[in-house]
């Protein structure tokens, strides 16, 4: 698998984050985390998971049907939470020694309904001013639509099922566990469409 072609030269890298509402702009950003999916035996395979809990910027929303949600405590000393400029920095870099690792020109966000996922990355970069963000500013693989298509199904836990992959509700909506267990539902996408169906030409 050579990942300077199979994607035009960009590393699929999965993001998730958990965050304090809907609102990029706004809300508070709780968790972060990227997995990169690189090449191996057999095929795509998910890679170290990088994370960081984040410190609410100054200012930001909390929305107390989101936190609920997440089980998140943002001023619980325990989390170890990073401001958002250290937080991009412990995930990101990995992220860029990756791209070049691979030989790749650029990240691509991989997401489940990435469009949130890449409009609080976004949003983190541009209220920091993150230097060197590795990500394309907007391109994307988007699993539920990868997920609707291959497994009859978009939500996450569903489609893992589908998938013959392992799923832990008890897990789930921490930004490290959803963003490895894209990351292998994404590789396995990938894998059974290149097995059976073939490499795209030129690839």
């Amino acid at each position: 698998m050579d990942p300077t072609t199979r994607f035009r030269g960009y590393l699929p890298v999965v993001v998730d984050v958990e965050t304090a509402g809907f609102n990029p702009q706004g809300d508070a950003l709780l968790e972060l985390a990227a997995v990169p999916v690189v090449p191996g035996e057999g095929g795509w395979h998910p890679g170290a998971v990088h994370e960081a809990a984040v410190v609410p910027f100054p200012g930001a929303n909390l929305e107390e049907s989101a936190l609920k949600f997440t089980g998140i405590e943002p001023e619980d000393p325990l989390r170890g939470a990073l401001p958002e400029i250290e937080a991009l920095t412990e995930v990101l870099n990995p992220v860029r020694r990756a791209v070049a690792d691979h030989d790749c020109k650029r990240a691509i966000l991989v997401g489940h309904n990435a469009a949130f996922d890449h409009a609080f990355l976004n949003a983190a970069v541009n209220r920091t001013g993150f230097k060197r963000n590795p990500f394309h500013p907007f391109s994307s693989f988007d699993t539920a639509t990868l997920a609707g298509l291959a497994y009859g199904h978009t939500v996450l836990a569903r489609a893992m099922e589908r998938a013959g992959l392992e799923w832990d509700d008890e897990r789930a909506h921490s930004a490290a566990y959803d963003a490895e267990r894209t990351a292998a539902l994404f590789a396995t996408i990938v894998n059974t469409w290149d097995h059976f169906i073939g490499l795209p030409d030129g690839v």
